[in-house]
This record gives structure tokens, C-alpha cells and sequence, in this order.
């Protein structure tokens, strides 16, 4: 039989042993408490001194792209505070679709897309001019002087690129009926059209391997002629700009980092891009995109100086003015106020 004080003593002790419990809860769910409230903090501040910084180039992986894979592997952007996703597109859409909806933070857009992007009233900021040259080319096959084709039919890039060839043709009176489409060397190849447009660095050579094209007399090169206008630059919304500019121009910092590095380390540029290309399953070798490489380093050097000055250029600002003006691609003029910071 067990005694009251027994019973009083045991009762203390399991009274004891449940406050000892209770206390040991209470301490568990207070440092649970402080350290959630720890973890809020640190989220908050670290999503104040840096969000996450979308880059969406203009279409799938491949060299031309290589600068920034370099700044994001590098670290460029890591030091700069800059928390850096680099989003490849579909192959039909739309950079300036991507930007206005605010998928991306900065894009890639040709100098005369940009112009007439803010002329339809979206303000944008070019924060990086990587090309000095124009890349455009026309193709035509069988080695047909393009100036000659009159009436022809002519590939275009259906993702929104080739202003400057459409004000070019309207310029020279050539009359092209111009044919939409997501691959441009698909339908040239397939005979569908008379000529294409392409990029020096990237349809230009896949179509010299086909041997349909002749490059000394079937090749119109803006570069070489009264049409040369700068095409590739980073691009961020006026409003971005002027809510997050030390961002801007801090991915603008690591990105031109990342291509001087890419010019001094080719191979080792081309092992990352080849890399990149791998994983997002392009179809495509390391001989194109070591000319890739090479031909988009060229066009970063001015025509003029022969140096890579990474600006834009006013005269070259005035010129795709005139040509979008001529052909009314833009209802007013866009000047260097109007595309820089």
C-alpha cells in the first residue's frame, strides 16, 4: 500500500518532470521562432541588395552568346552582388514580347529593333553595346547578285528581326516580297525563296556548307556598304533602369568582362559553349561555333578604330534613323537621349 506522501512525492516529480518538458518545448519553439525570423531577414536583405537578374538572349544557345555564359561561370556577375539567370528563348518568340511582359530583366535586341520598340512607346535603355558592325546579310542562291533580284522572294526572321534589311530594300527599290519564317536556312535550302536574310556569324556559314551559295557574287554585306548600322546591345526598360540602375549597370560591368575574357580564352570559351549547347540539345558541332565565336569578336572591333569600343555610335544612330524614316518604320526620330541612360 502506498502512503500519501508516497503518492504526493511521486507526484511532484512527474509534476517536475512535465514542467521540464514543457520548458524544453517552449525553448525548441522560441529558437524555431528566432531562427524563422533570422532566416526572413537574411532573405529579405539579400533579395534587397540583389533580386534575381533574368537575361533572356534573342534565341537558343550558341556562341554568340558566349560573354555571358563566361561572366556567369567566371563569377563576373557573382562579385558584382548580381544573382544571374541566363533564359534562352523559344525559337519563335519575341525579345521585345519577353521584355514588355517583364519575363526578363535585359535582352539582346539589334540597334534598329530597339529605336522602333521605343517609338511604339515602350522606353528602353541600352545599358551594353557589344556590336559595332552590322551582321545582316543577303543570301541568294546560286550566286545571283541580290541587287539584281527584283520582286524576289525573300526569307525573314520571323522572331522580329531585319528592320534595317526591310528599310534597305524599300531604299533600293527592290520590291521583295518578304517570307516569314522561324528558320530562315530551312526554306532557302527547301528552294522556297529566292534569297534569305542571315547573320554573317551564324546562318551564313551553315548555308556555305550546302555549297547552294556562291560567296564571292551572291552575297549583299551591310557591313561593306552605306547600310552598316550596329546591330546587338543589352537592353533594360526605361522603368527598370530608373528603379534598379546600379543593377543595370553592374550585369553591364560583368558582361563586358565576360567577352573581353572570351576574346583572350577562345577554347576555353568554346568548352563552355559547347557545354551550354549540349544541354539545351542543339544541333550543331564545335567548327560552327568556333566560327561563331570568331565572327562575333570581329564585329565587336569598329569599323573605323579597330577597336572594341562597346558604345553606340551616333552616326550609326542617324543612319538607321534615316532608313527607318525613308521606309516609315518609325513616326518620329530616335535619338541617343532617347536610347541611353
Amino acid at each position: 500500500m502506498v502512503d500519501g506522501g508516497s503518492l504526493e512525492n511521486c507526484w511532484a516529480a512527474t509534476s517536475r518532470g512535465f514542467e521540464s518538458l514543457r520548458l524544453r518545448f517552449m525553448i525548441r519553439k522560441l529558437i524555431g521562432i528566432v531562427s524563422a525570423l533570422f532566416a526572413f531577414a537574411a532573405s529579405a536583405a539579400a533579395q534587397e541588395a540583389g533580386e534575381r537578374f533574368v537575361f533572356t538572349p534573342q534565341s537558343t544557345a550558341q556562341a554568340q552568346f558566349a560573354g555571358y555564359y563566361v561572366a556567369l561561370e567566371q563569377g563576373f556577375y557573382a562579385e558584382e552582388g548580381l544573382d544571374v539567370e541566363i533564359a534562352h528563348p523559344y525559337a519563335t518568340t519575341s525579345a521585345v514580347d519577353n521584355i514588355r511582359a517583364g519575363v526578363c530583366q535585359a535582352t539582346i535586341l539589334p540597334l534598329s529593333l530597339a529605336m522602333r520598340t521605343i517609338d511604339s512607346g515602350l522606353p528602353l535603355v541600352n545599358i551594353l553595346q557589344t556590336s559595332m558592325n552590322s551582321a545582316t546579310v543577303i543570301i541568294s542562291r546560286w550566286g545571283a547578285d541580290p541587287l539584281t533580284l527584283r520582286g524576289a522572294k525573300v526569307a525573314a526572321f520571323r522572331a522580329g528581326f531585319g528592320q534595317l534589311a526591310r528599310s534597305f530594300a524599300e531604299m533600293e527599290n527592290l520590291d521583295y516580297e518578304w517570307i516569314q519564317a522561324a528558320s530562315v536556312k530551312n526554306i532557302f535550302i527547301a528552294g522556297a525563296v529566292d534569297a534569305t536574310l542571315a547573320r554573317s556569324y551564324d546562318e551564313y556559314y551553315q548555308l556555305l556548307q550546302t555549297r547552294i551559295i556562291q560567296p564571292d557574287t551572291g552575297i549583299y554585306r551591310f557591313e561593306d556598304h552605306e547600310y552598316n548600322v550596329q546591330q546587338e546591345g543589352v537592353y533594360v526598360t526605361r522603368a527598370y533602369y530608373q528603379t534598379h540602375r546600379a543593377q543595370a549597370e553592374a550585369f553591364a560591368r560583368a558582361s563586358r568582362r565576360g567577352w573581353e575574357w572570351a576574346d583572350e580564352h577562345p577554347q576555353e570559351t568554346l568548352d563552355l559553349v559547347m557545354r551550354y549547347v549540349r544541354e539545351f540539345r542543339i544541333p550543331t558541332n564545335r567548327t560552327l561555333q568556333e566560327l561563331m565565336l570568331k565572327e562575333v569578336i570581329r564585329l565587336q572591333h569598329d569599323h573605323d578604330s579597330g577597336e572594341k569600343e562597346f558604345r553606340l555610335r551616333p552616326d550609326m544612330v542617324d543612319k538607321a534613323n534615316e532608313m527607318m524614316e525613308q521606309a516609315g518604320m518609325i513616326s518620329r526620330r530616335i535619338t541617343c537621349e532617347d536610347l541611353l541612360p
